[in-house]
């Protein structure tokens, strides 16, 4: 089925890239629109990892690659890319022209460096990192630390409820928009908006879910354009102001890049964040003898939140298109081609973690890839790390004895994968 890949390259696939027969063992175990695939994929990465780790997967037109090695080799090949436009056109490349209806979204997401190659890949990141700073970043922990702690206090007080919409959701929307300056009687707006446009990333969406992260594209670049234009005017201490008057030797941010790194600093970072807190605790209640652990040692919190991101990974799967012929594994792929790097395969390779299919909250070290590898490494890992840490912590001391009251359903959707509700009980 056509479908448009993860990051944002064309929306269309009718022309499908010619492949070798795969092993129909292994098409069977990986089925990523299979609610128990979705729900549990590990079983299937393991015989995957030892069957054929390198195999060409008809109905996505990818080659799956599921052993650590290969996938953190192939994060930093520069033979590789998140684009290939940088290279050449969509024809070159076996791929149909994108949809009209589509260019606002990906101008949108194109003007972002997420979605780009070197040069302007380095250009992007080297001025956002002028303003995006590691001090920036742990000055806000003191709000993340007050905001989650009024999360959960609030949890606590009803007794219980739904962790995601109480608490997983929240914390980093609020995050963000503080360090963006998005005025507090704004912020209802960003999650939907994030919701619809990170749609997109799913394998095969409908064009109705097409139309609609194409409206959130433009409603929300309308907005931040509007805000960008009166923090040029008048800055403030926030983030979008310090992106508009960052320079570097003479150069800075257009308009339409400054808009494009906001955006992806909202969905990047949310989505994620989001999907780890609930993805976490769900764990967490799956091993109570963990959990017990960590209740009884709050100084465990840094570790624990570097193996929930392991044990259970939010953001299973990234791509990347083949630039020049390349072998990987002793299978060779052509240019052109289109990998999948099965992020949460690599987390559980017994070949880099002891044991991996058990969750230690205190593994060290603890390699896993779940930020990526490479010049595209997640920019908002530190801010990340900082939310989980405050989240998990500020839940621990409020709820002490949280339990969970109904067992919880998987989203549809692989590539941003994460739970529908998460219903606890303190």
């Amino acid at each position: 089925m056509s479908r448009p890949p993860f990051w944002g390259l064309p929306p269309s696939r009718q022309a499908r890239r010619q492949g070798p027969k795969s092993n129909k063992l292994s098409d069977v175990a990986y089925d990523p629109w299979s609610p128990g695939f979705v729900a549990d994929p590990y079983p299937a990465f393991e015989r995957l990892r030892n069957e054929r780790p390198v195999f060409f997967h008809e109905p996505t037109g990818q080659w799956v690659i599921t052993r650590y090695e290969d996938v953190d080799a192939l994060l930093r090949d520069r033979r590789l890319g998140r684009s290939y436009l940088h290279v050449g056109g969509h024809e070159e490349f076996g791929q149909q022209p994108e949809a009209e209806f589509l260019k606002p979204f990906w101008d949108l997401i194109r003007a972002g460096m997420l979605d780009v190659e070197p040069p302007t890949h380095t250009r992007l990141r080297r001025l956002v990192s002028k303003a995006f700073t590691a001090r920036m970043v742990e000055g806000l922990r003191p709000m993340v630390r007050a905001l989650a702690e009024e999360l959960a206090a609030g949890l606590a007080a009803k007794g219980g409820g739904d962790l995601v919409a109480e608490i997983a959701e929240p914390l980093p929307v609020n995050v963000i928009a503080e360090m963006l300056g998005v005025p507090a009687s704004d912020r209802d707006l960003l999650r939907p908006w994030s919701a619809d446009i990170c749609g997109m990333y799913e394998l095969n969406p409908s064009e109705e879910n097409q139309r609609i992260a194409v409206r959130a594209a433009v409603e929300f670049s309308g907005y931040l354009r509007e805000l960008a234009r009166s923090r040029r005017a008048e800055p403030r201490d926030d983030l979008i102001s310090a992106l508009a008057q960052v320079v570097d030797e003479g150069d800075r941010l257009s308009e339409d890049e400054l808009i494009g790194t906001c955006v992806l600093l909202l969905n990047a970072g949310h989505e994620a964040t989001v999907n780890t807190t609930a993805n976490g605790w769900w764990s967490l209640f799956r091993n109570p003898g963990e959990l017990a652990r960590l209740r009884a040692d709050h100084g465990l919190i840094p570790t624990a939140v570097e193996e929930l991101m392991r044990y259970d990974t939010s953001a299973p799967m990234f791509e990347r298109w083949v630039l020049e012929d390349i072998r990987i594994g002793g299978v060779d792929i052509p240019r052109g081609a289109e990998v999948a790097l099965q992020f949460a395969s690599a987390n559980r390779d017994p070949a880099v973690f002891a044991d991996p299919d058990r969750l230690d909250l205190a593994r060290d070290p603890n390699p896993h890839i779940t930020f990526g590898l490479g010049i595209h490494y997640c920019l908002g890992a530190p801010l990340a790390r900082i939310e989980l840490n405050e989240s998990y912590g500020a839940i621990l001391r409020a709820a002490p004895a949280l339990k969970l009251a109904v067992e919880p359903e998987w989203k549809p959707g692989f590539v941003l994968r994460g739970l529908e509700s998460l219903q606890v009980e303190v």
